[in-house]
């Protein structure tokens, strides 16, 4: 190997070692080499199966229970399969007539915050980072009323305002799978929500992104959702007008 071709070799190894990214790939002739292309198939077949995966809730219903030492709400939205939540986004942001006559007949008054945890895009994201996430999130919230966790099958985001208003919560958080990338086919996100409600903006949640192993960890995600929560509590708001460096501005 010539000294130059030494010298890219390393500087590549370099840059693959801080990202997941597909970054220097090589050439043979005018085509990928053959590796690349495989990798690259490999990817993509993970985000597809990531998205059509159906979430296993009957599992995860039991570890979020076993950690959080209350009963689990399972909730369905009113797509009925996973084609339908696909070609119909809207549905996927309502409880169907079950699940909302089980949120109706609680009576628990009204509570500080409501979690809620939805497949979304990617099931495998929610059933590897949602119950270790809660693990590390639990612990800040004694002192607040928590309504029951729910756990949502063919959910959306705006599924969580359906479900915050019902249960009287002044805040509402959302564990959602992402959409996959084709190098993240289990990202987890974090909404948070001020007051929900059917017809809340996104412009009115605040989004933790890339919870992972890769990414961003769960202690590291926890203490943000609990900044945020915080913050929403005291200032009556989530949003863009609610940023992780608003406090450092009104303190400076």
């Amino acid at each position: 190997m010539s000294e130059i071709a030494a010298a890219a070799a390393s500087w590549v190894a370099r840059l693959r070692a801080l990202t997941p990214a597909r970054v220097g790939l090589g050439r043979t002739g005018v085509s990928q080499r053959t590796s690349d292309l495989l990798q690259f198939q490999r990817a993509h077949a993970q985000a597809r199966d990531a998205v059509h995966a159906r979430l296993e809730t009957a599992a995860l219903s039991a570890a979020i229970g076993a950690i959080s030492g209350d009963d689990v709400m399972r909730l369905n939205s009113m797509a009925a399969d996973r084609r339908v939540y696909l070609q119909r986004p809207d549905l996927g942001r309502r409880l169907d007539e079950r699940s909302a006559a089980a949120l109706a007949d609680l009576q628990i008054g009204r509570c500080d915050l409501s979690l809620i945890v939805a497949d979304g895009l990617s099931a495998l994201a929610v059933e590897r980072h949602a119950t270790p996430l809660l693990e590390s999130l639990l612990p800040w919230l004694e002192g607040w009323r928590l309504a029951p966790i729910c756990i949502v099958e063919q959910g959306r985001v705006a599924i969580g305002d359906e479900i915050g208003a019902a249960l009287g919560a002044q805040l509402c958080v959302v564990l959602i799978g992402e959409r996959p990338g084709l190098s993240s086919p289990d990202s987890l996100g974090a909404y948070v929500t001020w007051e929900p409600r059917p017809g809340r903006m996104d412009a009115e949640r605040n989004c933790i992104s890339n919870i992972r192993s890769e990414g961003l960890g769960y202690a590291e995600a926890a203490a943000q959702l609990v900044f945020y929560l915080s913050e929403a509590r005291r200032r009556k708001l989530t949003g863009i007008a609610l940023k992780e460096e608003s406090h450092l501005i009104e303190e400076g």
